[in-house]
């Protein structure tokens, strides 16, 4: 574990003069479509062993006196409060967390844009309020036959309704709380402008994945496939690239369908100069120059296409998810010659249940393959548990010894049960981990064993049932790859 597959210092190096080259390219000016995650793509940390969350972050901050970064929303999202699944919070909110971290690193945030407006109540009262935190917000509305009524779209009752966005700076980095919510959209609306202003622009896109020059059935390509299945998004060759260069590239099939009509949309809005000859050539992605290790990246991959079949099966006991996705998750673990048994906390956990008469029991893989498990007990819920026993292994220490004395249990549980109106007395884990800061502040051995929370960053784990909502949120936040079986332990309806 923890083996380094990705150069992360030359891909900061490489893709901002990417970047920088592309902005050249189109005299000054590039509104750069920017698709995944900005801060925190936690999703190529696991494909790419040694890509940092915040690499793409960290990129930008090289050329960040050129940066202006607008941030859009679709008002459908708004009104429906739509949720961003890996941090458990609202588009809109997300667009607020995202403002607030652009502006800590420095960056200049030009402004807002509320796409898909048709007039939406949550939708206007969104725009209020950050007018009346002074950012800049900008409407634009929904266009009849978008994106296929290309003479409509380029007209001034398609982009040419659409507030203009003032920018100041050469790279304008479009981005968004999620997928869907209108980024390309914004780039040729801001095109369509500029051009008529007589301000000559272009327009890049950057995706990490799929990677356009490694294999088609790669198993970090067919990752981003595994992450997209409930999208139906496909990998394929880009057919336009080939013929243009006689050289294959990897693409997704959304891109690939849409570019005869982005490439339409802009020769009209260029007056019939468009600059790419394939949806490839769009990108500016330089991700696959950077691994250096294909074994170790191939082998990170493999784990998270089997870490997303688990997400699927559990998606779809809760109702949120469907069948045909677990069915396309199959066929990539198929593809990819992986099964649910390459990955060793599922059978440690398993078997740790057994031996305690089916008791919910979790399993974490330690940085250095050692597997250590944790079960239901009167004080602890089996992620509780297990944590500790973690910290304890990664310590040295016997299991037998209490990193938090019982007494100091016990007062924790008469507050949830017999004050907070609980049911459950057993500590989930944000509140052992409370406890064993308050033990450490008195407990040498405490003290060492929280100084070991870091190392489980990047950990392997796996539950044999489905772990509360605050359980399941700590792992995360502690950077440990948690999955579970697809059940609970009782047979409520109405589950924390």
């Amino acid at each position: 574990m923890n083996r380094i597959g990705f150069d992360n210092d030359l891909y900061i190096k490489t893709q901002s003069e990417k970047i920088a080259e592309r902005i050249s390219n189109f005299g000054g000016k590039l509104y750069l479509e920017f698709g995944g995650k900005l801060f925190d793509d936690y999703h190529a940390s696991r494909v790419l062993p040694g890509f940092k969350p915040d690499s793409k972050l960290q990129m930008l901050r090289k050329m960040r006196e050129d940066v202006e970064i607008i941030l859009v929303i679709n008002a459908g999202d708004i009104e429906s409060n739509k949720i961003r699944s890996d941090i458990g919070i609202s588009y809109d909110r997300d667009v607020l967390r995202l403002i607030d971290l652009f502006r800590s690193m420095d960056f200049y945030v030009g402004g807002v844009v509320i796409g898909q407006f048709n007039g939406q109540p949550s939708a206007r009262a969104f725009g209020k309020r950050l007018k009346a935190s002074d950012i800049r917000v900008y409407y634009h509305y929904r266009i009849e036959g978008y994106p296929l009524n290309v003479d409509h779209i380029v007209s001034e009752e398609g982009f040419g309704k659409n507030e203009y966005i003032e920018t100041t700076r050469p790279l304008v980095v479009i981005t968004a709380p999620g997928p869907g919510s209108g980024k390309m959209a914004t780039c040729l609306s801001q095109l369509y402008h500029d051009y008529r202003r007589g301000i000559s622009a272009g327009y890049a896109k950057f995706e990490t994945f799929p990677i356009w020059n490694l294999p088609l059935k790669h198993p970090v390509n067919l990752a981003y496939e595994a992450a997209t299945a409930d999208l139906n998004d496909v990998n394929m060759i880009d057919p336009y690239h080939y013929d243009a260069y006689g050289v294959p590239a990897v693409n997704y099939n959304r891109d690939v369908e849409i570019f005869p009509v982005l490439r339409s949309i802009f020769e009209m809005i260029t007056n019939g100069n468009c600059p790419y000859k394939s949806p490839t050539d769009m990108g500016v992605n330089m991700v696959g120059n950077c691994i250096v290790d294909n074994d170790i990246v191939s082998a990170a991959a493999k784990g998270e296409i089997i870490r997303r079949y688990f997400k699927a099966l559990c998606e779809k006991r809760n109702g949120r998810g469907e069948q045909s996705t677990i069915d396309q998750l199959e066929l990539l673990m198929r593809q990819a010659e992986v099964t649910v048994n390459d990955r060793q906390v599922v059978k440690a956990a398993l078997e740790r249940s057994a031996e305690m008469n089916d008791t919910p029991a979790v399993a974490i893989e330690l940085p250095d393959g050692r597997i250590v498990t944790g079960k239901t007990s009167d004080l602890l819920g089996p992620a509780s548990a297990a944590l500790l026993n973690a910290l304890k292994a990664l310590e040295g220490m016997e299991r037998c010894v209490h990193l938090i004395e019982p007494e100091a249990i016990e007062p924790i549980q008469k507050l949830k049960t017999g004050y907070l109106g609980g049911h459950n007395p057993r500590l989930h884990s944000d509140e052992v981990l409370v406890a064993l800061s308050i033990s450490a502040a008195r407990s040498e051995i405490a003290n060492r064993a929280m100084e070991r929370l870091s190392d489980l960053r990047g950990c392997e784990a796996h539950s044999t049932v489905i772990l509360s909502r605050v359980d399941a949120d700590v792992y995360r936040r502690l950077g440990i790859n948690l999955t579970c079986e697809p059940h609970y332990h009782t047979q409520s309806l109405y589950h924390k």
